[in-house]
């Protein structure tokens, strides 16, 4: 199956005042965040992209702006409903230090399967509805461009954790162990077998290894499962041919 790179929005003037954004419109990116997806461009410039998807909500759109300025070849882009933001209903607009008072705060820490959002929607229908969005993208980018393409897509924090999880074989009410900081990176690789979550919450290091390499010689056999499977000890790292994982150390 294809790759798929997580990235988050940059940092909001919402991010930066303690204030929970939700889906309320004209949230921006601050200028450090416009500094940290320059960054992340940065290390997604040298892979080639089938597809960028993104959330809807004006400052994840403003983020894949500046990932694919300058790019030589531009991938089509998709506005995706099922990657947007939590609707966090009555909870949005209001400060962090405010909701941190509530009753249902503690709920949202320890149980977020359970939760759901005042006038809004459950974190569970949250899960389930992003899931659905980067598996349906992640099986027609494959079939459209092979086992080798990579596609990114643009969303939010409690959204991306929730994708995270559900990669590891995480219950939900587990997924608040994950960070995902503004434009940081995390990366999938759906197999037949297992999805394989190849990094979480990245700022920094070279994602070149990302990028398709060049069929194999004529004659020389697939490895497709073999690439799927885990290197016991945890292999060589990125560009060894063994493993889908290629993050894993050396033992």
């Amino acid at each position: 199956m294809a790759t798929m790179i997580l990235v988050r929005h940059g940092r909001t003037t919402a991010n930066a005042s303690g204030t929970l954004a939700g889906r309320l419109p004209g949230v921006r990116l601050d200028e450090r965040g416009l500094e940290q997806a320059a960054k992340a461009a940065e290390r997604i410039a040298p892979v080639p992209l089938a597809l960028a998807v993104t959330s809807p909500m004006e400052r994840c759109q403003q983020t894949l702006s500046v990932i694919l300025e300058g790019r030589a070849e531009l991938p089509a882009v998709v506005v995706e409903d099922g990657v947007s933001e939590c609707d966090y209903g009555e909870w949005q607009g209001e400060k962090i230090s405010t909701l941190a008072r509530r009753k249902l705060w503690k709920t949202v820490q320890t149980q977020p399967s359970a939760v759901t959002f005042p006038g809004g929607e459950s974190m569970a229908a949250m899960q389930a509805r992003g899931v659905e969005a980067v598996r349906r993208h992640d099986a027609a980018v494959t079939a459209a461009h092979g086992d080798a393409a990579v596609w990114l897509c643009v969303s939010h924090g409690d959204l991306i954790k929730s994708i995270l999880a559900d990669a590891l074989g995480m219950h939900l009410d587990l997924f608040q162990r994950l960070h995902v900081d503004p434009a940081s990176i995390s990366v999938v690789r759906y197999g037949e077998g297992r999805p394989s979550v190849l990094a979480t919450n990245t700022h920094a290091g070279d994602l070149s290894w990302l990028a398709p390499k060049a069929p194999p010689k004529r004659g020389r056999k697939s490895s497709r499962r073999r690439n799927e499977d885990a290197v016991v000890g945890g292999g060589s790292g990125p560009g060894d041919g063994l493993t889908g994982n290629e993050l894993g150390g050396a033992g």
